[in-house]
């Protein structure tokens, strides 16, 4: 379940949103729009999250350095894997980001104890591919960009 935040993570409203939605706990996962896709990691209370970026690989940051602006959404995850995230985060070595094999959803599935994949970069490889076959097959730019978008659509719905 994802939902809207509008609290820091030690409970205080931010200034700019009205209303009050639900909080997140610490092993929660936190997500911001950057660009077209979405940008994860776990929330580690006293206003920690950990993340993975290109430029500094995996590591914990302030909520405010990982919001960088944008609106906070979280998926509420269950106690067993909060309590498994938090644990892995404050144990496991920094890694350095790699766009096919440590990105951010790879950072984020590693500390849930879930299989390390990233949906977005699938949906995104598949997309891409699609669009360029049917370029290929077309030479038409709109049947290019519907097939994008279809195969994006069909590996979201597929996760």
């Amino acid at each position: 379940m994802q939902r809207e935040l509008t609290e820091n993570m030690d409970g205080r409203p931010h200034a700019q949103d009205a209303l009050s939605m639900s909080r997140y706990l610490p092993g929660d996962i936190v997500s911001r729009r950057k660009g077209f896709v979405m940008h994860r990691g776990i929330a580690l209370g006293d206003g920690r999250v950990l993340h993975n970026t290109p430029f500094k690989g995996e590591h914990i940051c302030s909520e405010a350095e990982f919001r960088a602006g944008q609106r906070l959404y979280v998926t509420r995850l269950d106690r067993s894997a909060r309590n498994h995230a938090v644990s892995h985060a404050e144990s496991s070595p920094d890694r350095a980001y790699d766009l096919l094999n440590n990105n951010c959803e790879h950072t984020v599935s590693r500390a849930i104890g879930a299989q390390v994949h990233s949906p977005q970069l699938r949906s995104w490889v598949a997309g891409l591919a699609a669009g360029a076959a049917v370029f290929a097959l077309t030479r038409h730019p709109a049947l290019a960009a519907a097939g994008f978008a279809a195969a994006r659509g069909w590996m979201a719905r597929r996760r």
